[in-house]
């Protein structure tokens, strides 16, 4: 068994991410535990996974985002944590909390970065008649889905597709991909 690195993922939604990486985890050569997940959403579906998996974890509302980013750092640094996985996290971290928790931070983002950074990637890539969209896998900093990235997975974009049909499309390869980006910055 190798030497697993404490991570905390921070979620909003269904957690169908948090899940490929639980699964993940589960083989010994995954480099990672996951020690803790925090959610700003309490009815967030990936909490109902923390819970089915006996994985601690903490709500934090984000009305007041200094208080949110305190409690979270302050949970992280008593449990030990080295790596932070956003994972569908809807809000955008301050410099100060990235410049704070000084350990690495990566993101999961539903379109071919740098192209189509923020919401309603998927609208914008229809709207933009693209033949490929997909999903990066990035360092956070401090200026909004600009980090280095770690890998990029493409789809197709055939011309019958939806909105919903290509977040499914993506999904399914953000699954794979963001496992495969945690093994590849241990390596």
């Amino acid at each position: 068994m190798v030497n697993k690195v404490k991570a905390c993922f921070f979620i909003s939604g269904n957690g169908t991410n948090l899940s490929a990486i639980i699964k993940s985890s589960r083989d010994n050569s995954f480099p990672i535990y996951i020690g803790l997940i925090i959610s700003n959403n309490v009815n967030a579906k990936g909490i109902k996974i923390a819970k089915k998996y006996g994985i601690p974890f903490k709500y934090f509302s984000h009305k007041n985002k200094v208080k949110f980013e305190r409690d979270s750092l302050c949970e992280m640094r008593k449990r030990k944590i080295k790596l932070l996985c956003l994972a569908g996290f809807m809000k955008i971290l301050s410099s100060n909390f990235i410049r704070c928790f000084n350990n690495k931070i990566i993101n999961i983002h539903p379109s071919l970065l740098p192209k189509f950074k923020g919401l309603n990637t998927y609208k914008r890539a229809l709207k933009n008649n693209e033949k490929f969209s997909g999903c990066s896998v990035h360092y956070v900093t401090s200026k909004l889905d600009s980090g280095k990235i770690i890998k990029k997975r493409r789809v197709e974009i055939k011309q019958n597709d939806t909105e919903a049909s290509l977040k499914d499309k993506i999904l399914c390869e953000e699954h794979k991909i963001f496992s495969q980006s945690i093994i590849s910055i241990f390596q």
